[in-house]
This record gives C-alpha cells, sequence and structure tokens, in this order.
C-alpha cells in the first residue's frame, strides 16, 4: 500500500508487544502514532468516555459494558493478558469463611464492581460453587469505566475517607481482592494501598490445582487486554483488522520462540510459561475459534452480574477473525 492510513493507537507495553511498539514489526498499510498511557488503565477511561484512539487495548468488561451502550468501537479476537481467577481473593481471618458461600451475607471488597477480576471470579463463585453474588454486599472505592453503568442494590462505595484496605484491617469486609482493593499479603502493600494489616489467607488454598481442572473441564482461559478499533476505521479500511493481527501474531511468535528457548525470563514470563503446562504451548491465544468459549462465558457473566442491560452477541462484539 503506497498510501498509508495515519491511527493512534494506546497499546500497552508487553513483551509480545514491544517489536510493534518500537517499529521492528510494522502493521501493513498503517502509519501508527503511538501513545503511551502510564498506567494502562488510563487509556481504558479515556477509549469509554472520548473514544480518544482509533485503536487501543483495554479491560474486555469495560469494553463489553461500553458496546454495550453504544460505544463505537469494535474488539478483535486479540488479547494482550490472560490469567486464571481462583486465586488472588483474601479474607479476614476472624471473618469465619471457610468455604465460598460462606460469603454470602458478608461484605466483599473490589476496586471497582466491573474490573475484570472481579468479574471473572464472581463468575466462579456463582457457576463452580453455587454462590448467590446478590447476596454478597460488593464494596467499591473507585468509580466505573463507563459512566453509563447502574450498578446493582448490592454495590456500595467505601465511606468517604476509608480505604478497602483501612476496612479490611478493621474485619469490615470479610474478604478482598488482592491487588483490586489494595490487599496485599506478608507485609507488602498492594495497588498503592497503605495496608495496616496483612494476614489474609486467600479463599482457596490450591488455587493453582483448581484452576488447572477449571481449565480442562470448561475451555475457559479468562482474557484481559482486549484490542478494540474505532467502527469508522473498519469501514473506511476493513483491511486494518487483519493487518492488525497480523502484526500482533507475528510479534507474539518471535516471543513465544524467546519463551520457548528460556531467553524471556522476566516474572511475566514466567508466569506464561506456567501456564502452557495447563493450556498448552500458545498461552496467548488468538483468533475467535480458540477463545469463542472464553469470549461466550464472559459476556454470559457480564449479563449475569447485572452488567449489561441484555445478553450481548458475540458478533456484536467481537470481529470474526483467525490467525493464518
Amino acid at each position: 500500500m503506497t498510501n498509508k492510513v495515519k491511527l493512534d493507537l494506546a497499546i500497552g507495553d508487553y513483551p509480545h508487544t514491544a517489536e510493534i511498539l518500537n517499529g521492528s514489526i510494522p502493521i501493513e498499510g498503517v502509519e501508527p502514532n503511538f501513545i503511551r498511557v502510564m498506567p494502562q488503565i488510563g487509556a481504558y477511561r479515556r477509549m469509554v468516555r472520548q473514544a480518544e484512539f482509533d485503536v487501543c487495548d483495554i479491560a474486555p468488561t469495560t469494553y463489553i459494558i461500553a458496546r454495550a451502550y453504544g460505544a463505537p468501537f469494535v474488539a478483535l479476537p486479540i488479547f494482550l493478558m490472560r490469567r486464571f481467577h481462583h486465586g488472588g481473593l483474601l479474607v479476614h481471618p476472624d471473618a469465619g469463611i471457610r468455604h465460598p458461600k460462606d460469603l454470602e451475607g458478608r461484605k466483599v471488597g473490589v476496586r471497582a464492581y466491573s474490573v475484570t477480576t472481579g468479574v471473572w471470579t464472581r463468575a466462579i463463585l456463582m457457576d463452580e460453587y453455587s454462590v448467590d453474588s446478590s447476596k454478597i454486599t460488593w464494596v467499591v472505592d473507585d468509580e466505573e469505566h463507563v459512566m453509563q453503568l447502574k450498578l446493582p442494590e448490592n454495590v456500595m462505595h467505601a465511606p468517604e475517607g476509608r480505604s478497602l484496605a483501612d476496612m479490611m484491617a478493621d474485619g469490615e469486609l470479610a474478604a478482598g481482592f488482592e491487588a483490586n482493593a489494595g490487599i496485599g499479603r506478608s507485609g507488602s502493600p498492594a495497588g498503592g494501598w497503605q495496608v495496616r494489616e496483612a494476614n489474609y489467607p486467600p479463599l482457596f488454598s490450591n488455587a493453582v490445582e483448581l484452576e488447572a481442572a477449571w481449565y480442562r473441564k470448561t475451555g475457559i482461559y479468562p482474557i484481559h487486554g482486549a484490542v478494540v478499533v474505532k467502527d469508522a476505521v473498519l469501514k473506511q479500511n476493513p483491511w486494518v483488522a487483519r493487518s492488525l493481527i497480523d502484526a500482533f501474531s507475528t510479534a507474539k511468535a518471535r516471543w513465544l520462540a524467546q519463551l520457548r528457548s528460556g531467553a524471556a525470563d522476566s516474572a511475566g514470563d514466567r508466569k506464561y510459561r506456567e501456564f502452557r503446562k495447563i493450556v498448552g504451548d500458545d498461552p496467548l491465544p488468538f483468533g475467535t475459534k480458540a477463545n469463542l468459549p472464553t469470549m461466550t462465558s464472559l459476556t454470559e457473566a457480564a449479563f449475569k452480574q447485572k452488567l449489561t442491560p441484555h445478553r450481548m452477541d458475540i458478533g456484536e462484539l467481537f470481529v470474526e477473525l483467525e490467525t493464518r
């Protein structure tokens, strides 16, 4: 292509995107203007509130909610982060939480109700352990990215001047998310909060084993970091979708070679190396076919948890696209 399309892209800097961001791997037909947002969560809000970028990676639940309320952008089946969610929910040692259903009737802290980690975890509690999420009071201390979202009645904001970490330390919360609630373990603050007490055991002490069994049972491998593109861009230049997935696939393939050889060995790399033992050789699969059970599960979870006013169809949310 002789005349390249100029696009503004806000993409997180990961080992598997670095060569796109530094220009080593071109996006065919595109003259990219990379806009670095630190942290990337800031780009989520700017995208769903102002549709500021032509291409952006945002939290998938944030995207699904935004699309349900008419956001002018659509997701490609490119997911830049993955993680499982049996771990990360910590309980107060004096709360008497022995089983997931013990959370019913109690207060649980999470940064925002729509944060994807919380959505995936609630889905597991509801689907695998018959927990009635509506009987839990979800305590939040941040605003939701999508401003049109109307929160369910069982969601409350933390009192003014009180952090979730403080509430957990004082026993006002029965449980909270390690990262999103600023609730840490081993005396180390998490999420930038000052933690006054850190002796919080996980709800599931054998999370890794449960995650592997859950994946084998369901085929669901939780997605994060969805890449979205403005509708107007794809309407005028539908080939952009193919150019993007090809570029991201090339960058990922180079990273995978380093992961296999051991050359890629950061903490994040080691996490994905462990995931390969569960999900197979490619711990970041792209494409509709490989991700259909996961995408369907998250859209269903968003509806069940009253984050979307209706069930969103996969065709409304994702461009059908496969890697070559």
